[in-house]
């Protein structure tokens, strides 16, 4: 009664491997304990999903089995296996069990009948195709109800995973997008910053547009064979990366190290990994696009994935790498002793900008007096470096060396907006080409002195008497920013118009801790913001402008 039950309970694909496993010529004690251990076995394997895409999780050197039956009623019809390994290279088979027809079944409380009058040798198994490496790879073939498919996967290199597709209907369209008859991509433009690549269309593109499109993956290390590889890598380095198709549609789960760039309906993300950046941009069904920003001289590797936005797979093309073009040998300029030359950096383009200069003394100086924006300055000696910083303000290097050593300045804008700096190197320390500068060259306002119509300012002085000019200048509200961003501290009163001048004075103190000065503007507007500017003359003539000030007056006194 037990095993009457226990028959009555098995899925028809449980029987067709009763069938498949043993063939005698009727049940004993022993075929039931036997069968009961078979039984036991396959249902602690796995069952693939037809029409479903299988993630499957690989432990080092453990092989795992998934098997596959098809119903009834499906007799030599065609299927196809899909593996796609997301890191390790892997190695897959697929075996078949073949049997007799024959096969013996309780029959309720009645004696076992037999199925097949002809009893034949018990079932065969055969490998029908096997596969090592990491590339995505379908299997095609054509499957019988007679037969129990077994696939076997395993990693010897370390445990990773990989998703299996399998599917035995042929006609609801593809899971994963179509790749062309020629799926390389071709690199038809390089540049110092860009290249620019081009492939061809995908069929699955061409026939649903809404639901398909292109992702580039760009990095430094090597072409990936699959979106599931990529995103494999850049986990392994240390952060979480969004969904395959998160990056095409919105930015809710980026980390602090990716950056998300929106623009012409493009989608850039990029991810800040140990081995350099990783990009993926994803440009909707354009088949053309130009990389920008690369840095020159540079070996990138590109890959284009093809992606069904529905079911979230993808199809890779045939990756390829481009090296950019090496920068062009900056123009190098030479110095002249004491003369004072201006050098305006282009931020944008990051390049750098060289001087020159071979000495005719022991010791020289270098003087820089930033303008506008962010410079940062390497100085070299016969090849060797002596100096390198960022540059503020006013900024003096003493060198001493041999007569004729060669210094070579780098001069670079380190933001994207425009920058200027002078430079002047001079052996001549007794004849400074900038004044005497204070401790520091802000200027204070008094706010309790302020009044509607008047401020206050006050500014240090040196131990040398200079000449000091203040300028003011009225502004709104949202002028203040741009004023003081755009502010050239190498300009002198010459550039401003002559109604905005309001003094010149002479002062000094032996004594730094008085050499202080103050001086009340009036004949100002209640309510009103005024820019204040103070210019300190030395012995040269060439002026050093103080950090500028915004004060606004009072609207009732």
């Amino acid at each position: 009664l037990k095993m009457s039950w226990f028959w009555f309970h098995l899925p028809l694909h449980l029987l067709m491997v009763a069938c498949l496993c043993h063939s005698i010529k009727a049940p004993t004690s022993s075929f039931q304990q036997s069968f009961k251990t078979d039984l036991f076995n396959f249902y602690h394997s796995l069952i693939l999903a037809d029409g479903k895409e299988t993630t499957v999780h690989l432990l080092k050197d453990i092989p795992k089995r998934y098997y596959f039956v098809l119903e009834e009623g499906r007799a030599l019809a065609p299927f196809t296996i899909t593996v796609t390994p997301c890191d390790v290279p892997i190695e897959w088979s697929i075996l078949v069990h073949k049997a007799s027809a024959i096969c013996f079944l309780p029959a309720g409380d009645h004696d076992t009948q037999e199925v097949s009058k002809s009893q034949k040798a018990p079932s065969m198994v055969s490998t029908i195709f096997n596969y090592k490496g990491n590339s995505v790879e379908t299997y095609v073939g054509m499957s019988s109800h007679s037969a129990l498919y077994m696939l076997e996967f395993l990693s010897t290199e370390r445990d990773t995973h990989i998703t299996v597709y399998l599917t035995t209907d042929t006609t609801s369209g593809h899971l994963y997008p179509e790749l062309p008859m020629d799926p390389r991509i071709d690199v038809i433009g390089i540049g110092h910053t860009t290249v620019t690549l081009t492939w061809k269309h995908s069929p699955s593109v061409l026939q649903h547009t809404e639901n398909i499109q292109y992702c580039l993956l760009v990095n430094e290390k090597h072409n990936y064979k699959s979106l599931c590889a990529a995103e494999t890598a850049i986990r392994s380095s240390g952060m979480k990366l969004p969904p395959t198709l998160a990056l095409s549609l919105s930015p809710y789960l980026l980390e602090p190290q990716q950056v998300m760039i929106l623009s012409n309906s493009e989608l850039s993300i990029i991810n800040k990994v140990s081995s350099g950046e990783v990009r993926q941009i994803c440009m909707g069904i354009k088949n053309t696009y130009t990389v920008p920003n690369l840095s020159p001289s540079t070996q990138y590797y590109f890959d284009v994935f093809v992606v069904n936005l529905l079911t979230n797979a993808s199809a890779a093309y045939t990756g390829t790498f481009a090296r950019t073009l090496e920068e062009p040998e900056p123009k190098v300029t030479e110095l002249k002793d004491g003369k004072v030359i201006q050098v305006v950096l282009d931020g944008k383009k990051q390049k750098s900008y060289s001087l020159q200069y071979q000495a005719r003394h022991k010791k020289i100086q270098f003087t820089f007096q930033l303008c506008r924006g962010q410079v940062r300055v390497h100085i070299t000696k016969n090849g060797r470096t002596v100096a390198a910083e960022n540059l503020s303000g006013l900024r003096y290097f003493s060198l001493k060396g041999k007569l004729l050593d060669t210094y070579l300045v780098q001069l670079r804008s380190t933001e994207e907006s425009d920058s200027s700096v002078k430079v002047q190197v001079s052996s001549h320390f007794h004849k400074p080409l900038f004044p005497l500068l204070p401790e520091s060259l802000k200027i204070k306002s008094f706010s309790k002195l302020r009044t509607c119509n008047s401020v206050t300012i006050a500014w240090l002085g040196t131990q040398e008497e200079s000449k000091y000019c203040v300028y003011k200048k009225r502004i709104e509200e949202d002028q203040v920013w741009m004023e003081l961003r755009d502010a050239d501290r190498c300009s002198g009163p010459e550039s401003r118009h002559k109604s905005e001048k309001v003094l010149c004075k002479y002062f000094y103190d032996v004594n730094l801790q008085r050499a202080v000065t103050t001086e009340t503007i009036k004949g100002l507007d209640a309510g009103t913001l005024y820019l204040f500017d103070v210019y300190l003359f030395g012995p040269s003539g060439i002026p050093v402008r103080y950090h500028s000030k915004v004060v606004k007056t009072r609207k009732k006194c």
